[in-house]
């Protein structure tokens, strides 16, 4: 019976975190569209390359198709940062930020990786007062 119980509050515990990311992330998207796409929902991909522009921090320039595939590097360096992926190393001569890795990702289902990185950017923006 405590077993059961304590599954069930797992469970509970679990439900509810998600539905909170997904409120959160729900939140966040609408909020970008809206400034960056014209309201027309940005998908994860896109949301990624907006934190690769802001990390890099040249906003109003152009980027060659290498550069962005590079902005979006950056961008999942320094989201996946916090739980112990990667670590800032130092900036080059272009003001590019370079990281290394610390341990690699799990194998994860593309499902798996999806959520991760929602909850990764969630706390990026949840620390930068974006969103609540």
């Amino acid at each position: 019976m405590y077993l059961s119980m304590n599954r069930a509050i797992f469970a509970h515990v679990i439900m509810a975190r998600d539905e909170q990311l997904k409120e959160r992330w729900d939140t966040l998207v609408s909020l970008l569209s809206n400034r960056f796409a014209e309201g027309e929902s940005l998908d994860l991909d896109a949301v990624i390359y907006l934190v690769g522009l802001q990390e890099l921090g040249q906003i109003h320039r152009k980027f060659k198709k290498d550069e962005k595939i590079n902005l979006m590097h950056i961008a999942i360096c320094r989201l996946l940062e916090p739980f112990g992926y990667y670590e800032f190393e130092y900036f080059d001569d272009d003001g590019w930020p370079h990281y290394k890795t610390l341990e690699q990702l799990p194998p994860l289902k593309a499902g798996e990786q999806s959520v991760l990185m929602k909850e990764a950017i969630v706390q990026y923006f949840l620390e930068r007062k974006v969103i609540t």
